[in-house]
């Protein structure tokens, strides 16, 4: 996957789970697509749990960048995250993670996330409470 809005190998995070991050679709919704391998398993060979939860953590994360930056690296941080699982994912299945924010304003945005097999089945959702950070803290890391 590459091209216009693909961040790829970013994080030691992204790096080590694998997961690319698109944040290049112009609707303010960020994708977070990860193809699930023996590495991404529990020991019942489904999907594991944080996992599931770090995918939507990012695509939501980046839903809020957009809303204050076109390429979504604008730095938000993650206030509080609450994970529904509804069905398993297992090893080789395509997931997308699909953000969007519901509320909030200047300091805080609500945002929701949907993580999606490639079978449109809901496997997850998620909501969230994120904050900007403060462009002083931002430019401050390189």
């Amino acid at each position: 996957m590459a091209g216009p809005g693909i961040i790829e190998g970013e994080t030691g995070a992204q790096r080590l789970i694998g997961y690319v991050l698109d944040v290049g679709q112009g609707d303010g919704r960020a994708r977070c697509h990860l193809t699930v391998t023996a590495d991404h398993t529990n020991r019942h060979g489904m999907l594991h749990g944080g996992i599931v939860a770090t995918i939507l953590d990012n695509a939501m994360g980046a839903t809020g960048s957009l809303s204050r930056d076109p390429g979504g690296r604008y730095p938000f941080l993650t206030i509080s995250l609450n994970t529904q699982y509804l069905a398993p994912a297992r090893e080789g299945e395509a997931l997308v993670a699909v953000g969007r924010i519901t509320g909030g304003g200047r300091k805080i945005l609500f945002i929701e996330g949907e993580l999606r097999g490639g079978d449109d089945r809901l496997i997850a959702t998620a909501t969230g409470v994120f904050k900007p950070v403060p462009q002083q803290h931002a430019e401050g890391r390189a």
